[in-house]
């Protein structure tokens, strides 16, 4: 889960936007309904979505016997049994064309044991694992070992042609040892202290602001290690996030370029690199506004790194659960909703509570799925097109189920109409808004709008799009390969409650139960902002499934020159 959202882009609306009225449109031409009808009786489905039976399954998967959920586990066999017993209950069909409810994710295991130091100045920086730093290797082998690597701060270790950007200019980084930033460059209009928004989106994220990118370019300039100075302002969530989220085993999908990914990829704490850095001789507040300009240029430590991480490897058979519903003249298309089960499993290590429930990250999304899918199997006629309930593994550890379906889909993508994403509910009441990941980035957020209008709702643009949700949750691999994906999260405007008691409550959650063994169901919490929330999204669905025109990326948007290939010549 990633807690939040991204990215107002403030696009309008180009495209065949799906409305109301294009709904009414749509049932009236399904074969065996009017459009007045076919909507009475969407209405009428949503009300098998309630919140007792959605406590209910959040309960029963974040139960201490499912023991965190984690992938290749017995906590994994006990949910997807879980999940498919449900399905079968509903009378839903075997979402794989073999005739089960799974699709197999074969994946490789990293359990990684590291040491590591750095010398600068004549001293040696001792590090704690994983208090001070997080190490891994993604790499198929008992051990990676870095010696007496040389460290180059390279800023935010961003190389963006589009906005002439460039944090190395020309340096050799083979063999060395990259120091990054978090996020992306705050970048200042001249004499100002405002930020310029034709830069990096200005507040909100990019994907060069993700870890995933870093990593990614190390790679490419053939570094020895990659190491990101943890802040938890930019970052959007403390350092004990990283440390429960990655000392943990990871995983990754199996791939012939796996071999070729940089040895070493880790975390710092801020206070660990400024110790580095002041035995450097350097300064961090000063090197870190450096890195803010357009002039940065890579600074060479005088400092060396040195890794040494024993790797336990494995390959495990992970597993996607699908379920359908089997669409009518239009049924040879779909609309996918997704929600990860997966969550960060036991840590034997931990003193009192060891297991990672993650009631609300993410057995409520999954949940919500379970009771969407409840209301579609209520309908007196199924949709024109065939809808597909997705429960992918191995979000926590890179959205890896996503990335495996949307590389490996079982039904064609360009037959795709959307993906409907649900990475949490709200637990705290309702609300007179909609959050809105991306918003302006597809016809999918009109077709929610116009719902949201029939109840005299709003849809809200991310509060804190500097933290990059975007990019942090399985909708963006379907986007990635060019499906339009709608991503939400609650509204922030609670009915009843003071002006800030949404963002408090984020920032509460965040803080304290974000990936840690408290994220479990508490006897305070209100489901009825979620059960609205999931008939919302119902709805949404059903009107994706009933419309003439498929959903649009709007102009402007990243992802719509994939889709637009992907549709040329498609039946």
């Amino acid at each position: 889960m990633r807690t939040n959202c991204l990215s107002c882009r403030g696009f309008r609306s180009f495209g065949a936007a799906l409305t109301i009225a294009a709904l009414s449109t749509a049932c009236s031409k399904a074969p065996s309904a009017s459009g007045s009808t076919s909507t009475a009786a969407a209405d009428s489905a949503a009300q098998a979505i309630t919140a007792d039976s959605l406590l209910q399954h959040i309960r029963d998967l974040s139960d201490d016997s499912t023991e965190g959920r984690a992938p290749g586990t017995p906590g994994e066999q006990k949910t997807i049994a879980y999940l498919q017993k449900q399905f079968k209950a509903m009378g839903l069909k075997p979402g794989n064309p073999d005739g089960t409810y799974l699709q197999n994710v074969d994946l490789m295991g990293y359990k990684a044991h590291p040491t590591a130091s750095f010398t600068a100045g004549g001293k040696t920086i001792a590090l704690k694992y994983p208090d001070d730093y997080i190490a891994n290797s993604r790499h198929k082998r008992p051990e990676t070992k870095v010696e007496n690597s040389d460290i180059v701060f390279v800023g935010y270790g961003v190389v963006a042609p589009e906005y002439g950007w460039d944090d190395y200019k020309g340096v050799d980084l083979k063999g060395k040892t990259m120091l990054m930033l978090v996020n992306d460059p705050p970048v200042r209009v001249p004499n100002d202290s405002a930020l310029d928004t034709t830069m990096f989106k200005g507040r909100a994220m990019t994907y060069y602001g993700r870890w995933t990118y870093k990593y990614e370019i190390a790679t490419d300039k053939g570094a020895a290690a990659a190491i990101i100075i943890h802040e938890t302002g930019p970052a959007g969530y403390p350092y004990d996030v990283v440390r429960s989220s990655n000392s943990q085993e990871q995983f990754d999908v199996l791939s012939p370029d796996a071999e070729k990914r940089v040895p070493i990829e880790g975390w710092i704490t801020l206070d660990k690199a400024k110790e580095l850095l002041t035995a450097a001789g350097q300064n961090f507040d000063s090197l870190k506004a450096a890195a803010a300009r357009k002039d940065f240029k890579p600074v060479a430590l005088k400092a060396k790194a040195n890794f040494d991480v024993k790797i336990d490897a494995r390959q495990i058979q992970s597993h996607n659960v699908v379920a359908k519903i089997d669409g009518g003249d239009k049924k040879d298309e779909y609309v996918v909703y997704t929600a990860h089960w997966d969550h960060l499993g036991r840590d034997s290590t931990l003193k009192g509570d060891q297991i990672y429930n993650g009631a609300i990250d993410n057995a409520s999304g999954t949940s919500a799925i379970l009771e969407i899918a409840n209301a579609f199997s209520k309908l007196p006629t199924p949709p024109r097109r065939s809808i597909l309930f997705l429960s992918v593994t191995a979000e926590e550890k890179g959205l890896l189920g996503a990335k495996y379906y949307a590389t490996h889909p079982l039904y064609p993508l360009n037959k795709t109409a959307a993906n409907i994403n649900i990475d949490g509910v709200n637990q705290w009441g309702k609300t007179s808004d909609f959050t809105v990941i991306g918003l302006g980035n597809s016809t999918l957020d009109d077709v929610l709008t116009d719902i949201l209008k029939t109840e005299n709702r709003t849809v809200r643009p991310d509060p804190e799009p500097e933290k990059g949700f975007y990019y942090r949750s399985d909708h963006f691999e379907f986007a990635k390969e060019g499906v339009p994906a709608l991503d939400i999260d609650a509204g922030i405007e609670y009915i009843g409650k003071p002006a800030g008691y949404g963002i408090e409550k984020r920032d509460e959650y965040t803080k304290n139960n974000y990936h840690q063994p408290s994220d479990e169901v508490k006897p305070d919490w209100d489901l009825s902002g979620a059960v609205e929330d999931a008939r919302v999204l119902f709805r949404v669905g059903y009107a994706v499934a009933q419309a003439d025109a498929l959903p649009q990326w709007k102009a402007g948007t990243e992802f719509k020159a994939k889709r637009d290939s992907m549709m040329k010549g498609a039946p």
